[in-house]
């Protein structure tokens, strides 16, 4: 794909900097809009899947959202009144970028090995009935499949991983139900139950379904049509809304939670969720306001490490590349074949260490985000830091050039693209450990049965006689045979 640049583009990207710059009344916003015009330029891949740039502006976000909240509302939230957050500003932009940067290169670097790239979109052959069984399936599982994993230390991040699969699914079932037009109706129905059962989770379970309906949108999006602006706006909304609510209610909901209160009743999480979220309809105006701000004080995820970029190296030194080793012993050594392993430091210990801030922790049941770019820089500093940043995304670049033009069967390619990069990349403040593990793990136990599964499909796909004749076109209907056999499971 052509990656030049235009006049115009240069002077529209050139205007819109200036622009939230002057909107943020800090040059910070300039650079802000810049970066982001970067991901959304070079992180669009050959079949123009957008997963890439939707989960690093999901980063961006947590990155620079209390500059835009501040410059919109004029409410203050707590990293700016209590830390020197702008340094760190930069320093998450500088790995929005980094990964960018990585991703790209390898992209470009899987596309120079001179393989042939998948041209043909094979349709998977699932015919509703099917694909609706899978989905159902695979949501039941997710109940399951979470009360077991913790039963078996060695194969709980398998079978995690495995219930991440849901998504692809839902993927899937939304791309079709988005092609060759939108039916508004199942896909409102669908959505609606994954946020139902999403609010009666532990932690937010809504977030992901939605990201998946923007995905699919977004493939067909149409700007010249009003219903696709509609859409578009309509799941913005509601996951901005849904989140501000959450944070409202899932105090009290979490205390139900732990008090048992849903095992020895027998009361109904979807009745105490509609019941928190109707008296949170009904609370005054300020008290919403409130929450928006404890939303935003909750994603923009600069606080604690402001405060230790101001602590390092000036009372604390850089502890050359010790974090990086560990994630790296650690992700080398999988807890399936080394199950007596050490679990990785607690994000609320090194917040306690270099912020200064006694925050709780383990004793509370609890972890206080830290994030990889606070250890990269308490690791190296700038501009160091970014290296071992930019190294991750390349290999993830090269692997998802690979998947991509490996896996013939588009869904099957989408869904699985979709699902692996939104959760490796969407987060700011997770840990590098936690976040090459996961994606390390997701490639093991999502990306390598993918690759199988279409290699088995391929068998029914690519069928093409050698020679022709009788004898051949005997063949052929035979194959043909097999062919609707395969429809009709």
């Amino acid at each position: 794909m052509n990656r030049g640049w235009s006049l115009g583009e240069l002077v529209a990207c050139g205007a819109a900097s200036a622009f939230a710059g002057f909107f943020a009344d800090d040059w910070i916003g300039a650079a802000a809009v810049l970066t982001l015009w970067l991901v959304w330029k070079y992180m669009r891949d050959a079949d123009g899947l957008p997963i890439v740039a939707m989960a690093l502006s999901f980063q961006w976000m947590q990155v620079t959202v209390g500059i835009w909240y501040v410059a919109v509302t004029g409410r203050h939230l707590d990293a700016m009144d209590l830390s020197d957050y702008r340094p760190m500003v930069l320093i998450g932009l500088g790995c929005v970028l980094a990964l960018t940067a990585g991703l790209h290169a390898g992209w470009r670097i899987a596309a120079g090995w001179g393989r042939q790239t998948t041209t043909s979109h094979t349709a998977l052959r699932v015919t509703w009935p099917t694909l609706a069984a899978l989905y159902v399936a695979s949501l039941a599982a997710q109940g399951l499949l979470q009360e077991v994993a913790f039963d078996y230390p060695s194969l709980t991040q398998a079978i995690l991983a495995f219930r991440f699969a849901h998504l692809a699914v839902l993927f899937i079932v939304l791309r079709r139900l988005t092609r060759p037009t939108i039916r508004v109706p199942f896909v409102l129905g669908i959505v609606g139950l994954e946020i139902l059962l999403g609010l009666t989770q532990y932690f937010a379970g809504f977030r992901d379904p939605l990201i998946m309906v923007m995905v699919a949108m977004f493939e067909v999006f149409d700007r010249r049509r009003l219903h696709h602006w509609v859409i578009v706006a309509a799941a913005a909304i509601v996951l901005s809304v849904t989140s501000v609510m959450w944070i409202g209610i899932r105090g009290a909901y979490r205390a139900d939670i732990d008090a048992e209160v849903f095992t020895q009743s027998g009361a109904s999480k979807i009745d105490t969720i509609s019941a928190l979220s109707k008296r949170w309809v009904h609370q005054s105006g300020e008290d919403m306001y409130a929450d928006l701000d404890m939303l935003l004080n909750r994603l923009w995820v600069v606080y604690y490490p402001a405060l230790a970029v101001s602590r390092v190296p000036s009372i604390l030194p850089h502890t050359h590349g010790s974090m990086l080793l560990a994630t790296i012993e650690h992700v080398a050594s999988p807890r399936v074949f080394f199950p007596t392993k050490a679990d990785l430091q607690s994000d609320s210990d090194l917040v306690r260490k270099y912020s200064g801030v006694n925050v709780a922790g383990a004793e509370q049941n609890t972890s206080i985000a830290f994030g990889y770019a606070a250890e990269m820089y308490i690791d190296f500093g700038v501009p160091a830091m970014f290296l071992p940043i930019f190294a991750f995304a390349l290999l993830m670049g090269i692997a998802y050039e690979e998947l991509r033009r490996r896996i013939h069967h588009d869904e099957l390619r989408r869904g699985l693209l979709a699902v692996v990069f939104w959760l490796s990349f969407y987060i700011f403040e997770r840990s590098l450990a936690k976040t090459v593990g996961l994606a390390g793990t997701l490639l093991v136990y999502l990306a390598v049965p993918a690759l199988l599964l279409d290699n088995y499909l391929n068998r029914f796909d690519q069928v093409v006689p050698e020679e022709q004749g009788p004898e051949s076109e005997e063949e052929d209907s035979e194959r043909e045979a097999m062919l609707r056999a395969w429809h009709s499971r």
